[in-house]
């Protein structure tokens, strides 16, 4: 594997950047699904019929990778029933009709901390997962004997249009750095890294200010490039480490935490209120009014919409996340989930479809790619089912982060076919163990 300062220079368009968050109100209903995280889903433990509060446990975790679920609203719960999601898999939503009140679940209370124990436990009761990726539940990262040398934040926030990482470091400094004096007084952590793109001024102001007479935290600005956030090619630009295929990032001493989450702990550690909102960038070129908004969890990406202004245009592509790596909805009613960090909008003319052509060997995926690999050897070795081949393309290490796509002057399905190869390669490993 080669780690170079590789990948594309794309249009920011952070349009957003200046603009503080501003609290939604309440949705007319919310559903809520049981599984908004890595690992099994939540399992139900309301009915249809009971009311809810704010901060109501609506299902418990299932497993030690999983994670418990909370109402967002106050209402009545109206309905459960299973839902595809936006990963493809189907699990159960709760549905609760708002009763306008959004009253607190009155067991709300701040927990008591005063080991690394009840640490772990209080970020495993809060519901808090990654909250800029896949959604690994957060306080397994924590979890662990081997030593944390870095924790790094990641304030990166490279994809274009979104900013409600970068704003929520402005807006909410104080609920960091309370994370981090708690987190750093009961796990032991050599190093805090900031890792945060240099187009970022006002969230390197910030914690500058915050953090100026710690020794033990660093900021690394890093270059305005994409990947910069992706976990691996972060560990390494602000450390030098290589995680390995088959590692973890523990196992070369780091912890990767997107800088949303660490304010999440922060605030479910002052307050007793467990993840029930999330701040995400609304924008693209047919909304209204873009903003950083606060959303209850599982509010319908059309009440969001409306919030904003509405559209300018009819929408023909809408997005969970960025243009690079975000997955496109299907409909507006889909809701709003733990891992939302943006919503965008586009309209026939911005969501086009180029015209793929035939490869020409250019080279260009290679280079933009953080990793290396090469997709046209994937691809041919696809084709023939070469296990040997697959291997060394180096594709299993792909991240879908579509720098290859990016730059395809052909316009060649890359992460589409790289994906396959992927499973593909696992499929030809599992038959030759067993043959």
């Amino acid at each position: 594997m080669s780690f170079y300062l590789k990948g594309v220079h794309i249009p920011h368009l952070k349009h957003t950047a200046n603009l503080s968050a501003v609290k939604m109100t309440a949705p007319k209903y919310v559903s809520i699904p049981t599984s908004m995280h890595i690992g099994a889903p939540a399992t139900p433990i309301v009915k249809v019929g009971n009311s809810v509060k704010v901060g109501t446990l609506i299902a418990e975790q299932n497993g030690y990778i999983s994670s418990p679920v909370y109402s967002s609203i106050s209402g009545t719960v109206t309905e459960i029933s299973d839902m595809l999601l936006s990963n493809g898999k189907t699990a159960p939503i709760i549905k609760i009709e708002s009763d306008g009140e959004m009253s607190v679940d009155e067991s709300i209370s701040v927990p008591v901390v005063n080991s690394k124990e009840d640490l772990i436990a209080a970020i495993k009761k809060s519901g808090i997962v990654g909250l800029g990726g896949a959604g690994f539940p957060t306080y397994v990262k924590f979890d662990t004997d081997k030593p944390i040398n870095e924790l790094i934040i990641n304030g990166a926030e490279c994809e274009p249009y979104i900013t409600s990482d970068s704003v929520t470091i402005v807006d909410r400094i104080d609920d960091i750095v309370y994370a981090i004096d708690i987190l750093t007084k009961y796990v032991k952590i050599d190093k805090i890294i900031f890792g945060i793109e240099k187009n970022k001024q006002a969230a390197v102001n910030a914690i500058k200010t915050a953090f100026k007479n710690r020794p033990n935290v660093e900021i690394k600005t890093l270059p305005t490039l994409y990947p910069q956030g992706a976990e691996k090619v972060l560990i390494y630009h602000t450390t030098k480490k290589v995680v390995k295929i088959g590692q973890l990032p523990i196992d070369i001493g780091c912890v990767v935490s997107n800088s949303s989450t660490i304010a999440e702990i922060g605030n479910y550690l002052k307050t007793g209120m467990p993840l029930i909102e999330r701040c995400i960038t609304v924008d693209g070129n047919i909304v209204k009014e873009p903003k950083n908004v606060i959303v209850p969890i599982g509010t319908p990406l059309e009440e969001v919409f409306e919030f904003c202004g509405g559209f300018t245009d009819e929408p023909k592509k809408v997005l969970y996340g960025g243009p690079m790596m975000g997955i496109a909805v299907p409909y507006l009613t889909v809701p709003v989930l733990k891992n939302t960090n943006a919503i965008l909008a586009f309209n026939r003319t911005e969501a086009k479809v180029a015209k793929t052509t035939a490869c020409i060997k250019c080279g260009g995926c290679v280079n933009a790619c953080p990793f290396g690999i090469n997709p046209v050897t994937a691809t041919k070795a696809l084709k023939t089912e070469d296990l040997d081949g697959l291997e060394k393309s180096g594709v299993e290490l792909c991240m879908s982060c579509g720098s290859c796509s990016f730059v395809c002057p052909a316009k060649r399905p890359i992460v589409q076919n790289n994906k396959i190869a992927k499973e593909t390669l696992l499929n030809l490993r599992e038959k030759e163990a067993k043959a």
